[in-house]
């Protein structure tokens, strides 16, 4: 649109309402001759005369009769666009379906608590819970969802993102298991038969690079693709399970008190951070901006 000064129409809508260019160049705080050359300007870009003279007084033509009654609103509509968006949020009313990305424990564990906080508030916002099958950026990047949680990845520079909580690796086993009848050593631990989590299948982590920085290695059973699944087996089993302390706490309730001990691993493999990851588009929406400190305040409590 190099060709076209959105400015005009606030010329336009001055000269269709007082229908003369005195009056319009009393309007804008013109001089009648700058009005003049607005009105000619306006008469090239239109093709048409728009005000004619008619005796003393002037005239609107069919065109800008039908333009009055147009004009005002566009001249709405173009400063609507090219102003900050209202940041009054009626969450009542608010229909939107938001596409959140996580992991399969969060999905479990907290979105029950998340769902609660939103529908409390937003009665008619939908959330849409999607699995992650890795730490691919693009989905963010194309709009495909609105939020992400879990383990920074190659995000990129872009990605806003904000740290939920820290977390950090934890040992589990069946009450009365070998493992806990005398100290838990690097030995000791390394030597069990162990159960690991992987969405992709793989066996081998943090843990075993510790392990191997000690000259020690381990022997993996099995390889699932969530943490409750590892309990499951953990519980009924002598294979010793490696879950995210947060996970460990949360889904205990749902195992009898009697089946599963947590103990500190005998290696460090340091800590994880949790985060909620966004792209820029989002970054001053109301409505996403509000899901965002729901997710903070449930991760919080």
């Amino acid at each position: 649109m190099t060709d076209v000064d959105l400015n005009l129409l606030t010329a336009l809508n001055a000269l269709l309402a007082e229908g003369s260019v005195a009056g319009a160049a009393r309007r804008l705080g013109l001089s009648a001759s700058a009005m003049s050359r607005t009105l000619a300007r306006l008469r090239e870009a239109t093709g048409d005369a728009l005000l004619v003279r008619a005796g003393r007084d002037m005239v609107l033509t069919p065109r800008a009769t039908a333009l009055r009654e147009h004009v005002p609103s566009l001249i709405r509509e173009a400063q609507a666009a090219l102003q900050p968006a209202k940041s009054r949020l009626d969450l009542a009313d608010l229909e939107r379906t938001f596409s959140i990305r996580a992991n399969e424990g969060f999905v479990e564990l907290f979105s029950a608590r998340l769902m609660a906080a939103v529908t409390a508030q937003a009665p008619h916002v939908c959330l849409r819970f999607l699995l992650k099958p890795g730490k691919d950026v693009r989905a963010l990047r194309e709009g495909a969802i609105d939020l992400e949680i879990g383990v920074l990845g190659d995000s990129g520079p872009e990605i806003h993102l904000q740290a939920l909580f820290r977390d950090h690796f934890i040992g589990v086993v069946r009450q009365g298991h070998p493992l806990l009848q005398s100290p838990i050593t690097p030995e000791r631990y390394a030597a069990c038969r162990h159960v690991v989590v992987s969405r992709h299948g793989r066996s081998h982590g943090p843990v075993d690079e510790a392990l191997a920085a000690l000259g020690l290695s381990r022997r993996v059973m099995a390889v699932v693709p969530g943490f409750r699944a590892a309990l499951a087996i953990a519980s009924s089993s002598d294979l010793v399970a490696l879950v995210t302390y947060s996970f460990f706490g949360a889904a205990r309730g749902a195992f009898p008190a009697s089946e599963l001990q947590s103990f500190a691993l005998p290696v460090d493999t340091g800590t994880i951070t949790i985060s909620q990851m966004w792209h820029p588009r989002f970054q001053t929406d109301a409505a996403h901006r509000w899901l965002r400190e729901r997710v903070r305040e449930t991760f919080g409590a």
